[in-house]
């Protein structure tokens, strides 16, 4: 697996991912405020009974370091005229398949979506992840999320994915289990949208 620290992508001219650091907590943090129970989904790992604020200082510290050593990316979407922050995206390396290296992971908040941010910024990360070798990556999915499983279904579509039923599985957000569909995207040089 080549391995590369997580570097800044241009995105056209709307917007910039940023390799997420704790530079962007307090944005975050308010982003996160406003779109709270997608948040939840988005990210299961975080525990509504502990402090917010400690868990995203603990996960933008270790998404800094890891990020640095090419072994998680996570980037903050930003809109580049005014700095304001748009969503978040990620690959870590929690994936059910056994076919898959990498997981992507996304979110916008509410007031940015149903504007094409999340299609743009999945396009431009797999092709940044794939540049230098072929790997295949997790997508997974509420079916029960029309939105989320539409951005999905359109990556996998564009990307030449498929279905990957030995993927499937139940994620915990804020205690309750919710069944995911897993779709994989094979990514390299040469691979992706036209």
């Amino acid at each position: 697996m080549l391995r590369r620290a997580t570097t800044t992508i241009r995105v056209g001219d709307r917007m910039v991912l940023r390799p997420a650091s704790s530079e962007h907590h307090s944005d975050l943090l308010e982003a996160f405020e406003e779109t709270w129970p997608e948040v939840s989904r988005a990210m299961p790992w975080i525990n509504p009974d502990l402090p917010f604020d400690t868990q995203i200082d603990d996960f933008l510290a270790e998404t800094e370091r890891m990020g640095k050593a090419g072994l998680l990316h996570h980037w903050v979407m930003v809109r580049p005229w005014d700095g304001a922050l748009l969503g978040l995206i990620g690959f870590d390396r929690v994936t059910r398949s056994n076919r898959a290296v990498w997981n992507l992971g996304y979110w916008v908040r509410s007031s940015e979506q149903q504007h094409g941010l999340a299609r743009r910024a999945i396009d431009a990360t797999l092709g940044w992840l794939g540049e230098g070798e072929a790997t295949s990556v997790e997508l997974k999915v509420d079916p029960h999320n029309p939105a989320g499983r539409s951005t999905v279904m359109r990556t996998v579509r564009d990307w030449s994915g498929e279905r990957c039923v030995d993927g499937d599985s139940a994620i915990t957000v804020a205690g309750i289990r919710t069944p995911h569909e897993c779709h994989l995207v094979t990514i390299g040089p040469g691979l992706g949208p036209e």
